[in-house]
């Protein structure tokens, strides 16, 4: 055992009296802390490190809000396409004579009209001859459930070819009958003659708002409606029977295939894009089902 006086610390060869105010001072004061210059060097790193790490989230938080616009432009843009590809192949199904199936119009951006009877009623027709223009339409053994009161419909005649629209101020599905009001219609029609619901969509860009144009259906006499967000241009093209092609055609009737082609853009313009608005174009073609059939 090696005996150690009080007050005195061994260590590394060396023997220190702590109790000499000068060993007291070496032992408490030989190993100096970090300095003004090295915590103003790591400061300064740590917010190098802190602005690389807040910039790369800023940067990558605004990809995301970009991404969610393309995305929003994508969906509105497919949208608008299926819906204008869905009413196309519809155009002229059981329609009469005198009504036009596909209505177009070159205005830049372009309108198109697209007409066709309801599916779900288009199969009724009047089974006597009305004794005046003012009768009631009498269609034996027609199912009337799809018709209501007061609703628009298009009447036609077999021989003269032409017909009209009227509204059914009443029906009676007791006894298949359609009554018009006071409401006379132009003629007596002849037993045969259809009686059909006739949808009519419109589409055309509204670009009212320059900040936020819009692509806008309106189905027979109701209110336009936006249909897809920031549609900013619509063209229709026509492939004819003939072979030529073109932006409108003089009948509807030789009509075999529209191309279309739908432009989008994003909702919010983005000042480090150099045109603003990133932007998306559709193009597609669609072959008629209901035209030139005979």
């Amino acid at each position: 055992m090696i005996f150690k006086p009080p007050g005195l610390i061994v260590g590394g060869g060396q023997a220190f009296d702590l109790s000499s105010p000068r060993n007291l001072h070496t032992m408490t004061h030989g190993n100096k802390g970090m300095t003004l210059l090295e915590l103003a060097i790591g400061i300064l790193l740590t917010g190098i490190v802190l602005s690389a790490a807040f910039s790369l989230y800023i940067t990558q938080q605004k990809q995301l809000i970009i991404q969610d616009e393309i995305t929003d432009v994508q969906s509105n843009i497919r949208a608008a396409t299926a819906e204008l590809a869905t009413q196309i192949r519809l155009a002229g199904f059981e329609l009469p004579e005198g009504l036009q199936a596909i209505q177009a119009y070159n205005t830049n951006p372009d309108t198109i009209i697209l007409t066709y009877a309801s599916p779900d009623f288009s199969q009724v027709k009047t089974e006597h001859q009305m004794p005046d223009p003012y009768s009631v339409l009498q269609c034996d053994g027609h199912d009337l459930s799809n018709l209501r009161d007061n609703e628009w419909v298009y009447i036609a005649d077999p021989i003269l070819g032409m017909g009209e629209y009227f509204l059914a101020t009443a029906v009676d599905y007791s006894s298949s009958s359609i009554q018009h009001g006071t409401m006379a219609l132009s003629h007596s029609y002849p037993p045969d003659s259809r009686i059909l619901k006739i949808m009519q969509f419109k589409y055309y860009v509204d670009m009212s708002d320059s900040s936020h144009p819009n692509l806008m259906r309106q189905v027979n006499n109701e209110a336009p409606q936006v249909f897809a967000e920031n549609i900013t241009d619509m063209q229709f093209r026509y492939s004819l029977s003939s072979l030529n092609v073109v932006d409108v055609p003089i009948i509807d009737n030789m009509i075999r295939e529209v191309l279309i082609s739908v432009a989008a853009r994003t909702d919010k313009p983005d000042q480090d894009f150099q045109n603003q608005y990133r932007r998306r174009t559709l193009t597609t073609s669609v072959k008629v089902r209901n035209l030139g059939i005979n």
